[in-house]
């Protein structure tokens, strides 16, 4: 009868050792992910465990388990995040940085910060130190500039990021990366800012005037050499033309001494193709030249007769 009851009721047991076990289980073991480091603490001393997957645990009081991420994390900093900072000229501007940080040394990490919110506000205090410190070996100009290249914001970044490296190394805290997200100027001090700016633009204005006109300065000497140049060698040309020309002309000046009268009838009519080109209608006096060669009569022909005369002479 008591057997009977025994396999009546081994469902129920059987579910009952099952949820032991996992009770069990539970209580005495532990599992970490990929991304999770943990330090557990045996009466108060504490152990780092790195590896991922189920470990075995003694249960509470004898041990604790702290888990940690250690994934890199951004971190923009708490209280005072933005704030004013004083350059090395006396210059206030409002600046705000934010790192990227791991947990590098768990143990080391919770023997010193125990907890994320300890650790961030300690990060909070050693980035605001270091940002403080940096920007005040700097001009304002080297911070703030309309010319990228008298701005020397990388290398500020680099020197905070040495520091609090150097800073956090202690605290089992690696920093891998620091950045600059915010750069301003107080109000009270915007408007001399901007005077400033704008009297750099002008001065960079004048700079670029000035070299314009001395290049066009420049142009203008070169263009007037190159004409005086070219001016020698096309008067040097004219000359020798005129001298071919004036000897040419000397040639048929030398036939018209031979008969005068046909030279002056020769430029008349010269002189009438020049002044009646085209359809021309002239009102004039025919008693000047050269239009006394349009009167009637033999007049118009007589240098021309005489030339043929004394050439049927000889």
């Amino acid at each position: 009868m008591a057997t009977g009851n025994f396999f009546k009721h081994w469902p129920t047991m059987l579910l009952g050792v099952v949820v032991a076990v996992i009770l069990l289980i539970a209580v005495f073991s532990y599992q970490l992910n990929q991304t999770e480091s943990a330090v557990v603490t045996t009466f108060g001393s504490p152990a780092a465990v790195t590896e991922p997957g189920l470990h075995f645990r003694w249960p509470f009081p004898f041990q604790k388990i702290y888990k940690f991420d250690h994934r890199i994390r951004c971190f923009e900093g708490g209280s005072g995040k933005i704030e004013e900072t004083m350059t090395r000229d006396g210059q206030n501007i409002l600046v705000g940085i934010y790192i990227n940080y791991r947990i590098s040394a768990v143990e080391k990490f919770f023997r010193t910060l125990e907890n994320m919110t300890n650790a961030e506000e300690r990060l909070n205090s050693l980035m605001r130190s270091a940002k403080n410190t940096i920007f005040g070996q700097y001009q304002f100009s080297q911070i703030i500039n309309t010319d990228p290249k008298l701005m020397k914001l990388a290398e500020i970044q680099d020197k905070i990021l040495a520091q609090l490296k150097s800073d956090t190394a202690e605290y089992g805290v690696e920093i891998i990366s620091v950045g600059i997200n915010t750069i301003n100027v107080p109000e009270r001090i915007s408007d001399k800012v901007f005077d400033r700016m704008i009297e750099d633009r002008k001065a960079e204005a004048e700079k670029y005037l000035a070299e314009g006109t001395r290049i066009a300065s420049d142009i203008r000497i070169k263009a007037d050499q190159e004409k005086a140049v070219l001016l020698a060698k096309a008067e040097a040309e004219a000359r020798v033309i005129r001298a071919q020309g004036d000897a040419a002309a000397a040639e048929y000046y030398s036939v018209f001494k031979e008969n005068p009268d046909l030279a002056e009838f020769l430029r008349k009519l010269d002189s009438l193709r020049q002044v009646m080109q085209g359809q021309t209608v002239l009102v004039l006096n025919t008693d000047v030249a050269p239009f006394d060669l349009l009167k009637p009569g033999a007049e118009m022909l007589g240098p021309v007769k005489k030339a043929a005369d004394a050439k049927d002479g000889e």
